[in-house]
C-alpha cells in the first residue's frame, strides 16, 4: 500500500527527531526517481531516501546501498549547489497530507545565510521532489517538469510560483472535533467506511475501514468514541510501526489497524518501510532494464521446446525403422507376385510364427526391385535419424536447462549482475557483441553474499553463472562443502568448513533453496557434498556442473530467518 497521511505524520515526527540541525555532507542520486541524502548529526551519518517512484513512492531513513551514476543528474547537482553542507532546521507535514517540507539553511557564495525548502509530495505516479525559494515562493528546480500542458492547474517547472496540490475538500482529523465526525455520517446510507474515507483527511482505505469495524454496529456514542481513541493515539504519538504479511502485505503505524497475519513489529517507521520495500524498487528498476533478454531467453526456450516437439515426431516414425528392414526383405522374397503398375502386394509374413498374410504399399510408378530398394533406404535413413534425432532432443534439453537457470538469475537479480548475465549472453552467442574498441577492461571485483550460520560458519552464495563458477573452483577448498538445489535451477552455495554441524548444513540448505526457482515452495530438495566431487564437463555451459557422492536435505526457505543470517557483502 502508498503511504497515508497518517504513516507520513508519524515519519515527519520521527525525522524531526533523528534529522533537525544535522548537515547535509552528501547528496546523490542513484536513479531517475530517487535521492539519497547524507545527514551527519551527533557525530552519526544517516542516510535519507527520498523516493518519486510511480509504485513506491517514500521518504525513510535507510540502510540499503544504491549504486550511484558516474556522472550525477542536473537535480542533484542543483541541489548540491543550495544545500550542500546546509544545516536542516524544520521537517514538517503540510497539514495532514502526504506532502513533506524540509527547511535547509545553507550560505551562498559570499557567506549570507540563506533558507531553502525540499518539497516531497508522495502521490503515487504523481509524486514530485521540488527546491523551493521560500521567500519568493519559486520553483528553483523539479525532479520532474511538469508543464500546463500536462497539468492545467499548476506548472512544476523553474521560476514558477509553487502550488500546492488542489484541496480534496477533507478535514484534518486532529482538528475534527468527535461530535461532529458522527454528525457528518449518514448511517442510512451505510458503506460508512467509504464515508470516512471522504471526510478525513490523509486517510486510507485500510484506517476507515477499521475505524469503521471497530465501531461496527454501535451507536453514535460507539463512533465517538472509536474516533476519540483514533485522535487520542496521534496527538500523543502512540505509534506501533508493523507489517502485515499475510496473502497481501501491507503496513501501518496504528496499533488498531487491522492488517493480514503474521505481523512484524518495528521499533521505527524507517526501519518498518525499509524493511517493507527493501529491494522492490530495484527489482522493479532491474523488471525494466532486463526486460529485452527476458524475452530473448523466453523466446530462445520456446523454440527450443518446439524442435524437441518435432524431433520427437521425426524420432516416432524412427522407431518403425525395422518394420521398413523387414517390408524390404519379404518384398524380395515375394517379388514374382508383383505385377507393373500394383500399388500394394499381399505376401506371406515368414517372420510371424503363425504364417499370416500383410499387404505392402508400393509405388506403381516402380519396378518390384527398386521398391524393395526404396525400403531398405528408408530403414537406413530412419536408423540413421534415430540417433541423430536423439542427440539433437539432449542438446535441446540442455539448452532449455541453460536457459532456465539464466531465466531465474535474471528474475532475481540486481542492477549489478545485469553486466555479467549480459557479458555471458554475448560469449555464447545469444547477444550481439558490442564494440570494445579503445576500451581498456576493468578488471571487476566479485562481491558474493555472504551469510554466516549461527555457530559463525560463513557461507557464501553466487547470484549468477560467472559468480557460481569462480566461487565453487576458486575461491573453494576441496574440502569446503558445496550445496545447490536438486534438479531445480539455483545459485551454487559454499559453507567454509570441511565439516559443518548439521544445524549450519540446515540452514546453508534453506539459503540454497532461496537463491533458486523454488523459493516459494516448500520441503525443497537440497543437495550437498564436497567441493572435490563437483566437476565441470568439458564444452558444458556456464554454471553447469556434475557432482556425486552428495546427500540431500529438505527444507523449507523463510526470507526473514535468511535475512538474519546475512553478512555485509564483501
Amino acid at each position: 500500500m502508498p503511504l497515508d497521511g497518517i504513516v507520513t505524520y508519524a515519519l515527519v515526527e520521527e525525522l524531526s527527531t533523528e534529522l533537525v540541525t544535522g548537515r547535509m555532507t552528501k547528496i546523490h542520486q542513484p536513479t531517475e526517481h530517487e535521492l539519497i541524502i547524507t545527514v551527519r548529526k551527533n557525530g552519526q551519518n544517516k542516510n535519507l531516501l527520498l523516493s518519486v517512484h510511480p509504485n513506491y513512492a517514500r521518504v525513510h531513513l535507510t540502510n540499503e546501498k544504491y549504486t550511484n551514476p558516474k556522472e550525477p543528474p542536473l537535480f542533484c547537482m542543483v541541489l548540491r549547489k543550495y544545500l550542500g553542507s546546509g544545516f536542516i532546521k524544520s521537517v514538517e507535514q503540510i497539514s495532514m497530507e502526504r506532502i513533506i517540507k524540509i527547511r535547509v539553511t545553507s550560505k551562498d557564495e559570499i557567506g549570507d545565510s540563506l533558507d531553502y525548502d525540499l518539497y516531497i509530495e508522495l502521490m503515487g505516479k504523481h509524486s514530485h521532489i521540488l527546491l523551493v525559494d521560500p521567500s519568493r515562493n519559486v520553483i528553483l528546480e523539479s525532479m520532474k517538469h511538469i508543464g500546463f500542458s500536462q497539468n492545467r492547474y499548476r506548472a512544476l517547472l523553474p521560476g514558477q510560483t509553487y502550488i500546492f496540490p488542489p484541496d480534496q475538500g477533507k478535514i484534518n482529523p486532529l482538528k475534527l472535533d468527535p461530535a461532529e465526525f458522527v454528525k457528518k455520517l449518514d448511517f442510512n446510507t451505510g458503506k460508512i467506511d467509504r464515508q470516512i474515507l471522504s471526510i478525513l483527511m490523509g486517510v486510507s482505505p485500510l484506517v476507515s475501514q477499521s475505524i469503521a469495524n471497530l465501531a461496527y454496529l454501535g451507536d453514535e456514542k460507539k463512533y465517538i468514541e472509536v474516533f476519540e481513541r483514533f485522535q487520542t493515539q496521534l496527538m500523543e504519538n502512540d505509534f506501533y510501526p508493523h507489517i502485515g504479511r499475510g496473502q497481501k502485505e501491507d503496513f501501518h503505524v496504528l496499533k488498531n489497524v487491522q492488517l493480514e497475519e503474521p505481523t512484524t513489529s518495528y521499533e521505527t517507521v524507517s526501519e518498518m518501510l525499509d524493511t517493507f520495500y527493501q529491494g522492490k524498487a530495484e527489482r522493479d528498476r532491474v523488471k525494466g532494464l532486463t526486460y529485452d533478454i527476458m524475452r530473448l531467453l523466453k523466446n530462445e526456450r520456446s523454440k527450443n521446446e518446439r524442435k524437441i516437439k518435432k524431433q520427437q515426431q521425426t524420432l516416432k516414425k524412427a522407431e518403425d525403422a525395422e518394420q521398413y528392414q523387414k517390408y524390404g526383405e519379404l518384398l524380395t522374397a515375394h517379388m514374382h507376385l508383383v505385377k507393373p503398375g500394383d500399388s500394394q502386394v499381399t505376401v506371406i509374413d515368414y517372420y510371424d510364427p503363425d504364417q499370416k498374410e500383410i499387404s505392402i504399399e508400393l509405388n506403381p510408378n516402380k519396378s518390384a526391385s527398386e521398391n524393395a530398394q526404396q525400403l531398405f533406404k528408408q530403414y537406413q535413413k530412419l536408423k540413421k535419424s534415430k540417433e541423430v534425432v536423439t542427440q539433437e532432443i539432449e542438446k535441446a534439453e540442455t539448452e532449455i536447462d541453460y536457459l532456465d537457470r539464466l531465466i531465474q538469475q535474471l528474475e532475481d537479480a540486481r542492477e549489478e549482475d545485469l553486466e555479467d548475465i549480459r557479458a555471458e549472453l554475448e560469449d555464447e552467442g545469444y547477444l550481439k557483441r558490442k564494440s570494445t574498441k579503445n576500451k581498456k577492461k576493468k578488471k571487476k571485483v566479485i562481491h558474493f553474499d555472504r551469510f554466516q550460520a549461527t555457530d559463525g560458519t560463513e557461507i557464501y552464495v553466487g547470484r549468477n553463472n560467472k559468480q557460481n563458477e569462480y566461487l565453487t573452483n576458486r575461491q573453494a577448498d576441496k574440502e569446503d562443502i558445496w550445496l545447490h538445489t536438486k534438479d531445480i535451477p539455483g545459485s551454487h552455495v559454499i559453507i567454509k568448513s570441511s565439516s559443518p554441524s548439521e544445524e549450519t548444513i540446515v540452514e546453508a540448505a534453506t539459503i540454497a533453496a532461496f537463491y533458486s526457482k523454488s523459493k516459494h515452495s516448500s520441503s525443497v530438495p537440497v543437495d550437498y557434498t564436497k567441493v572435490k566431487h563437483v566437476r565441470k564437463p568439458n564444452g558444458a555451459k556456464p554454471g553447469f556442473v556434475t557432482y556425486d557422492n552428495q546427500q540431500t536435505v529438505y527444507v523449507t526457505p523463510v526470507e526473514s530467518e535468511i535475512e538474519k543470517l546475512r553478512m555485509k557483502e564483501l
